[in-house]
């Protein structure tokens, strides 16, 4: 996805900017703001926010709550902070409404499947992948508010909450910002966006990319106060005789979901969207956006794998689509 911007608007504020690296992914954030000075030190303090996320919620972060938990697997509770507990709560209604295609235990794959910066394009056998299937289990996960401990059940259950934990930083990236006085903003970590306010007086144009050539997008959207986070097939995949494989994994079979290219999912919040979108990618076209006509507050546009383009009932009419995605594998 991407965002139509401006260098400034009607008021004479001026859109400041910062871009870096964090948890993995670019981080871009936008401000109008007559005050460059204090827009500076508000986006210090969210890639600040963001390197302290990742410090607890990384599986590549030695000493993280992830992999503190992941280590006591199936031998003890462990003592974690309030944000692992905040997004395992809602991981679980996510996987709850997906009928657990949404799984952060999946890490139990992660080194069967490597589509991380270990990437190696190997296809793993039927038996590597089974091997490791019955690990993958959300409602093997304890947790305990009042003891603040967090427990996997099984020896060899790992978490990971690349579905999730970018959508929780850029939550609290909102909430820092309205903090300290901004209303027109754009945060993007990867592939989730969220817009506050207003650019040059009206709503933000977003873009959603082609699956098949992301550097173009197919349709826009104009959005105020909400987020958009995209799940899709073409973000760390390799293709191989023919096959495309890409990282998000369907709990059932153990490996890449069929079904979608890509789903972007429309929400107020930006954590229940990221993981939503994976979720609803899992699921495939039909059931997923059965489930996001249930939910409120949601909405979603997907494209199939027969390169379809699906949009949910609250996005007719908003959603203009400009042209067909390219097609391919």
């Amino acid at each position: 996805m991407t965002a139509c911007s401006t260098p400034g608007d009607p008021d004479g504020d001026r859109l400041a900017e910062r871009v870096g690296l964090a948890m993995g992914s670019e981080l871009k954030v936008q401000a109008l703001t007559s005050d460059p000075a204090a827009a500076g030190a508000a986006f210090a303090a969210v890639f600040a926010e963001f390197d302290r996320l990742d410090a607890a919620l990384s599986v590549w972060k030695d000493g993280s709550d992830v992999l503190r938990v992941n280590a006591a697997a199936g031998v003890q509770p462990v003592s974690v902070g309030n944000d692992l507990i905040e997004v395992l709560k809602t991981a679980r209604q996510v996987s709850e409404w997906t009928e657990g295609k949404f799984d952060v235990t999946f890490g139990a794959l992660s080194d069967v499947w490597k589509f991380d910066h270990d990437q190696d394009n190997t296809v793993p056998t039927r038996e590597q992948i089974d091997a490791r299937r019955p690990l993958v289990d959300y409602t093997a996960i304890v947790v305990d508010e009042a003891a603040h401990t967090v427990f996997l059940r099984r020896k060899g259950m790992r978490m990971h909450l690349g579905g999730i934990g970018k959508g929780y930083a850029v939550e609290h990236a909102v909430r820092i910002l309205r903090e300290r006085g901004f209303r027109n903003f754009s945060i993007q970590s990867g592939g989730d966006l969220y817009v506050g306010g207003l650019l040059r007086g009206v709503p933000w144009r977003l873009g959603i990319a082609d699956p098949r050539n992301p550097a173009a997008t197919f349709g826009t959207l104009d959005l105020s106060d909400g987020t958009f986070s995209t799940s899709g097939d073409y973000e760390r995949a390799f293709i191989k005789d023919g096959i495309r494989y890409h990282h998000i994994l369907d709990p059932a079979t153990g490996e890449p979901a069929h079904g979608c290219r890509s789903v972007t999912l429309v929400s107020n919040s930006p954590l229940l969207a990221d993981g939503l979108s994976t979720g609803v990618f899992i699921l495939g076209p039909e059931r997923g956006m059965a489930l996001v006509e249930r939910l409120p507050d949601v909405e979603a546009v997907i494209v199939t794998d027969k390169n379809e383009v699906l949009v949910s009932s609250g996005l007719r009419g908003k959603f203009q689509q400009r042209a067909m995605p390219t097609d391919g594998i």
